[in-house]
């Protein structure tokens, strides 16, 4: 009786010795390849950079969250409550203090509504070449039925503009 259970018992922790091998293995390889893939992001967003090189935020921003310094400016990781969740961006300033390039990596906003943002390159496109006076409803057409989402984009846009800047998070600049 011992045998019969002995075998099925050692072929699972054999199994399972493999498994947790591969996993400990690709594991680097998982995280080259998302490493790659962000540097990617970031070379489409801020145009005639090659490389990034993250720098340690320790301002007031609650929306930055990480900062990447190029050749030619910077891309900045930003986050803040949209409608539904949180929205995750990346946004590309260069040095004059100009965005060059944005990206909505994550949000979990209303499909077909503030879910747009997502996908709606006229609605991203505003915000190219400003300067931090992005303003749903002045300077910014917000998705039909999305405001709050609309106001928190340009929340994210204007944050990663003042750190390139320098303007101070409690000036309003942000807010």
């Amino acid at each position: 009786m011992n045998k019969k259970i002995l075998l099925p018992v050692l072929t699972l922790l054999i199994c399972a010795l493999v498994l947790v091998g591969l996993n400990a293995g690709l594991s680097g390889v998982a995280a080259s390849k998302a490493e790659a893939e962000l540097t990617a992001k970031m070379q489409a967003i801020l145009p005639g950079s090659e490389t990034f090189t993250e720098e340690t935020y320790t301002g007031d921003d609650a929306n930055i969250r990480r900062v990447f310094a190029a050749e030619n400016g910077y891309v900045i990781e930003v986050a803040t409550n949209g409608y539904a969740g949180e929205i995750t961006m990346l946004v590309g300033v260069d040095k004059d203090g100009k965005v060059t390039g944005l990206q909505v990596r994550d949000m979990e906003e209303t499909f077909g509504l503030g879910g747009e943002a997502l996908t709606d390159h006229e609605f991203l496109r505003q915000y190219l070449q400003t300067s931090g006076e992005a303003e749903v409803g002045v300077n910014v057409d917000a998705i039909t039925g999305a405001t709050v989402t609309s106001k928190a984009i340009t929340r994210c846009v204007n944050s990663a503009v003042a750190y390139v800047t320098g303007a101070d998070a409690s000036s309003g600049a942000t807010s």
